[in-house]
């Protein structure tokens, strides 16, 4: 075969459509093969490939079979584009966290490590996407590549941004130069940003990835717009548009986020389209493709990897075709899928007063401009966020004057991404939100900043025709006939002030150099007695520990507790075998007598829920045989046993007598330490370091946690005190001192 002949077969075969479309059918039924049969590397490859790569480029492939000219607009500066996306990536790059965080981080890596199933609705893209993105061999570490993943998604989200503005400044009629810095502008505003950067260097959820989907399908929208309407170029770009929300839902319920402004563009621009029933189907077809992904769920779930939260699988021990695709599988993927742990999302049923959910958002705009963490500028980092709305609005009223063509999508999109969002989430109050209302209102139990990450990127789009409106503006009213465009070079100071958030966040944003949370699941899983088990609270100290054990390989001979999963029973069954038999509460009128050993403790009248009985239950089925840990907080008190327990380091340790029998242990407080071990642990811990190397702690909600070793170095120094030890009594407590002073918790 010549090579002209073999040119001429790849093109009519593989590259045509159908040959496209064939790889793509062939790559997707080969990961999910590899899958079924208990892969995790080929099959997260083959599935990523497929579903990211080789779809879209069969509808590319098909759009461009079309002989119809592409659009009867001047090309994108794709290159441009590409080059601003490349200096996103490097400023992430260079600010990019070494390791996990705080929150959901330790969860989401964790997960993809394993390939696993975090927390509802599952998240099955990203999950396969960051562990075919971590077999890179990157020089950083697991959790470096993850986040890379993350920076890599927003990047390239920057750049399609840029151009977005630049299709928008189309009618304008600018000069080929400004109009490309209005664009770039764009991508700077929504790139620096706090929350965006802030999420943008370590993988904390799904969110970049998110705003990648939607960046892409806003493009898309842009694109069909402008393409011809008969031929399969449109046609193309419109499947596109649609299969990018569908297999972005399946890395998050915001995928969907971009249909209401696609409506409403189809309805103001081309109606026409709902009278092409077979474009409807292709459409409706694209739809089901992308949500097919959704079958790794009940796939992966079968094999029981060791993150598989809601167990969305009737089978057993491994996949069979019987239970997988049972009608009990359905149910427990779609509770799932619909996040049905969590309640029933209401909307009309108000969680906080309306003008509160609002001036949440509020909160969170004035942080992008200028992330004031430590409160010393109110009043700038307020009037940079009023310049920045006010910017924002002059520049989308400037967009639907100059061209209602693109606001036509546009605009609905803002609004989707702003006041319908903030409409339809229905948040409780924000946890750093009016502190003078204390805990007499209720509030979420961290700041919500990353959901209207797309809401802020938007905007900054609109911030920056804002400004070029201005710029065009005055070059325009100080133009010299001799020399137009020196107007345009001396005005083009007012450009500068899309750098402001760069500025302004430089020292809030960026992750680079924090180890903290890595070295918090560490210290706290060497804090526990060989083979023992852990009893944690809530996220940040339950899911850094699976970090620390399936990531970093910390201590595999510990048990996980987490006391929030085992009110459900496909964790709890894992732990204590007559899990059934436990109802979901109690409800005791008065004290209840816990007898197992030589414990007599008293469970205090009131409502116990099924955790709490579970832990009991472990206690009886488990010690002394297993040493059991509960880690930072009150949980023993809440089930009667405080007298029962010895602070072990960062934990407390279950006794079978009450501490006050043991006389090697002080009564400090009233909090009993085994001051020995929790010397010499305080020694080998890396967590005191970490923080005083990172700094002011800007999350509010988690100063908890750095704060645990201010409260244990404290206990620790006083008993080496009590002991005539006060050298090194003042050794700890002046490094418990300066925790506590760089968190910002006064002693």
């Amino acid at each position: 075969m010549t090579d002209n002949s073999s040119t001429t077969f790849l093109r009519r075969s593989v590259l045509s459509p159908l040959g496209g479309a064939a790889c793509a059918l062939t790559l997707i039924l080969a990961g999910f093969a590899n899958l079924w049969s208990g892969g995790t590397d080929l099959a997260s490859v083959l599935l990523t490939v497929g579903y990211i790569g080789a779809v879209p480029a069969a509808l590319w492939w098909f759009g461009n079979s079309d002989p119809v000219a592409a659009s009867t607009q001047d090309a994108p500066p794709y290159a441009v584009a590409a080059s601003v996306g490349a200096v996103v990536l490097l400023l992430y790059v260079v600010t990019l966290a070494p390791t996990t965080a705080m929150w959901d981080a330790s969860e989401y890596i964790a997960a993809a490590k394993v390939l696993g199933i975090p927390h509802p609705p599952g998240n099955p893209l990203f999950v396969l996407v960051a562990h075919a993105f971590a077999l890179i061999p990157f020089p950083l570490t697991y959790a470096g590549r993850v986040n890379l993943l993350a920076a890599t998604t927003s990047a390239i989200s920057a750049a399609i941004w840029f151009l977005v503005a630049h299709r928008t400044l189309r009618g304008w009629q600018l000069p080929k130069v400004p109009r490309l810095v209005i664009a770039a502008a764009a991508s700077t505003l929504g790139a620096t940003c706090f929350t965006v950067w802030n999420q943008s260097v370590v993988n904390e959820k799904v969110y970049t990835v998110a705003m990648l989907g939607l960046a892409a399908s806003a493009w898309c929208a842009l694109q069909w717009h402008d393409t011809p309407a008969h031929g399969r170029r449109s046609t193309s770009w419109l499947l596109l548009f649609v299969y990018i929300c569908a297999v972005g839902y399946t890395n998050h319920p915001a995928g969907f986020l971009p249909l209401p402004a696609f409506g409403v563009y189809v309805l103001w621009r081309r109606v026409s389209t709902l009278l092409q029933w077979r474009t409807l189907l292709a459409a409706g077809g694209m739809l089901c493709a992308g949500l097919t992904l959704f079958l790794y769920q009940p796939i992966r779930a079968a094999h029981h990897p060791a993150i598989n939260v809601g167990e969305p699988t009737a089978c057993v021990s491994a996949p069979e075709f019987s239970c997988t695709f049972s009608k009990e599988t359905y149910r427990l993927v779609m509770a799932n899928v619909q996040r049905e742990q969590y309640g029933g999302h209401k909307v009309a049923q108000r969680q906080a007063p309306l003008a509160a959910q609002f001036g949440m958002w509020w909160q969170y705009f004035e942080w992008q401009m200028l992330r004031d963490a430590a409160q010393q500028m109110p009043g700038l980092q307020r009037a940079l966020a009023i310049v920045a709305l006010a910017l924002g609005l002059f520049g989308g009223w400037t967009h639907f004057r100059r061209d209602r063509e693109s606001f036509a999508f546009f605009g609905p999109l803002v609004f989707t991404l702003t006041p319908a969002l903030i409409v339809y989430l229905n948040f409780r109050y924000g946890a750093t939100q009016a502190p003078d209302l204390g805990e007499s209102v209720e509030r979420e139990v961290r700041d919500r900043d990353y959901f209207f990450l797309w809401s802020f990127a938007t905007w900054s789009v609109w911030m920056a025709l804002g400004l070029g409106a201005l710029w065009q503006t005055l070059a325009e009213r100080f133009a010299n006939a001799r020399a137009p465009q020196r107007s345009w070079l001396v005005t083009s100071v007012v450009m500068l002030a899309a750098l402001i958030p760069l500025v302004g966040n430089a020292g809030a944003a960026p992750r680079h150099g924090q180890n903290f949370t890595s070295a918090w699941a560490r210290d706290l899983l060497e804090s526990v007695s060989p083979n023992g088990i852990l009893v944690t609270n809530g996220d940040n100290d339950s899911f850094p520990v699976w970090y620390a054990q399936l990531v970093e390989g910390v201590r595999p001979d510990v048990t996980i507790a987490i006391t929030p999963y085992l009110n459900a029973d496909w964790f709890a069954r894992h732990l204590v075998s007559d899990v059934d038999r436990i109802p979901p509460y109690v409800e005791l009128q008065q004290p209840a007598l816990f007898e197992h050993g030589q414990i007599r403790a008293t469970i205090p009248p009131g409502l116990h829920l099924r955790d709490q009985l579970v832990v009991l239950q472990l206690i009886k089925n488990d010690f002394p045989r297993r040493p059991i840990h509960f880690s930072v907080g009150g949980y023993p008190r809440g089930i009667g046993l405080q007298d029962y327990v010895v602070n072990h380091g960062l934990t407390q340790r279950l006794l079978e007598r009450p501490a006050s029998e043991y006389p090697a242990y002080l009564s400090i407080g009233g909090a009993y330490v085994d001051t020995p071990v929790s010397d010499s642990l305080w020694a080998q811990y890396q967590g005191p370091g970490a923080v005083l190397a990172q700094g002011q702690w800007i999350d509010t909600p988690s100063v908890g946690i750095p704060y645990a070793y201010s409260v244990i170095g404290q206990l620790i120094g006083y008993s080496k005190l009590a002991r005539g030890d006060s050298l090194g009594a003042e050794r700890v407590l002046l490094r418990a001192d300066s925790i506590a002073r760089v968190i910002g918790i006064a002693q």
